[in-house]
């Protein structure tokens, strides 16, 4: 693999492991640097280079510097363009960043406020009328999401290989198999969208990236 940069982040950050797939998918490698929240990201030598101290932060090897989660992936994908994370056309690229922003703003937000509020227990004023707004947003999705698989032959979003939209959406399908669907749900009502899952995060170039799912039996409620 070929060194790119080192990024500030902590594995189990779902961009992160996207970031990390998509340059394992294309044979590069980040150093992913030791990180303590709080204490990393307010060192001088952190700020003086990222100010708002988020993560993840990226610094490629001659300097580059970029943050934010899909910024940095999108980055990573166009190194390579034999690798096809960004599509083969005009059309699929188009669809990729459709699919992107649909799996990080319709699926992934909602599906962490649930973890957040009734898994952690760390959204004070969470409450049932909550959950079932933040639910029913993730449900219609999926619902949409599991018809438009259960067509496409590849069992892929775009085109017949893994792009970043699979990525990104396997991240956010992550945190829905810990939050509102449970075996029950995994197996009968959205098996598409679990399969998906499956395939990606089953590819022998980043299957450590994923690591063991988290999945629950029993969906979270909040009563």
């Amino acid at each position: 693999m070929t060194l790119i940069g080192k990024m500030y982040s902590h594995i189990d950050q779902p961009q992160a492991k996207v970031i990390l797939s998509v340059a394992a998918l294309s044979n590069l490698e980040i150093e992913l640097l030791p990180f303590e929240y709080g204490v990393t990201n307010k060192s001088p030598e952190f700020t003086q280079k990222f100010p708002l101290a988020k993560i993840p932060a990226f610094e490629s090897l001659d300097g580059f510097r970029l943050t934010e989660g899909v910024a940095i992936a999108h980055y990573v994908s166009s190194l390579v363009p034999d690798a096809g994370l960004l599509g083969r056309s005009t059309k699929e690229t188009a669809l990729v960043d459709q699919w992107v922003h649909f799996a990080e703003s319709e699926i992934h937000m909602d599906a962490s406020m649930i973890y957040a509020g009734a898994g952690l227990k760390l959204l004070p004023g969470y409450n049932a009328d909550l959950h079932k707004w933040h639910e029913e947003r993730v449900v219609r999705s999926l619902g949409f999401l599991d018809n438009y698989l259960e067509k496409r032959p590849s069992g892929l979003l775009v085109g017949d290989s893994i792009t970043l939209a699979d990525v990104f959406l396997a991240t956010a399908i992550q945190r829905v198999g810990q939050t509102i669907c449970g075996a029950a749900e995994r197996e009968q009502v959205y098996p598409h969208v679990f399969a998906h899952h499956a395939k990606v995060t089953s590819d022998a170039r980043i299957k450590d990236v994923f690591g063991e799912p988290g999945f629950i039996e029993e969906r979270l409620v909040c009563a």
